[in-house]
């Protein structure tokens, strides 16, 4: 059994019915949802939009390989209408975005799959919510932990 942990976010159509079909997607497809962060309206992060999102993170338990966890994460996106474009940048407008932030401490970097999240320790929309549900673990590159690193973005505040 492995310990997964998720980065929800949706700024488009109805963000918080899309968030709750995810949630419950992911307790279908993936592995049992043990933790659910409340939400943050925040402002797009990485491109201009006048659309706010709201961010969460979950924490869900599964017997599956993090191949397996990221293949469906993407098909859960698409169920859900999200269309990807070609920006370079990668940042736009979604339905729902679904981030693997980290699978119990494992440190991979596949094409398709780092672990940990490369950017989530710069995030306030990760690691706010991330805190409220697991603020003890611990990073497995930094080597703190998710508490560690929001009161380190709250003295930049």
């Amino acid at each position: 059994m492995s310990v997964v942990y998720l980065s929800l976010g949706s700024n488009m159509g109805n963000r918080e019915n899309v968030l709750a079909l995810s949630i419950e997607e992911i307790g279908k497809r993936i592995g049992t949802v043990t933790k659910v962060s409340s939400k943050h309206e925040t402002e797009p992060w990485g491109f201009i939009s006048t659309n706010k999102f709201i961010n969460m993170a979950i924490e869900v338990d599964t017997e599956l390989s993090s191949q397996e966890v990221s293949e469906r994460v993407h098909k859960i996106e698409d169920d859900l209408g999200r269309t990807r474009s070609n920006n370079a940048a990668g940042y736009e407008d979604r339905v729902i975005d679904i981030d693997i932030l980290m699978i119990d401490n494992i440190i991979s970097d596949e094409s398709d799959l780092t672990l940990p999240h490369p950017k989530m320790h710069l995030r306030e929309f990760v690691i706010f919510p991330l805190c409220e549900i697991a603020p003890n673990i611990i990073h497995p590159i930094l080597g703190c932990s998710i508490k560690d690193i929001k009161t380190d973005m709250t003295k930049t505040l």
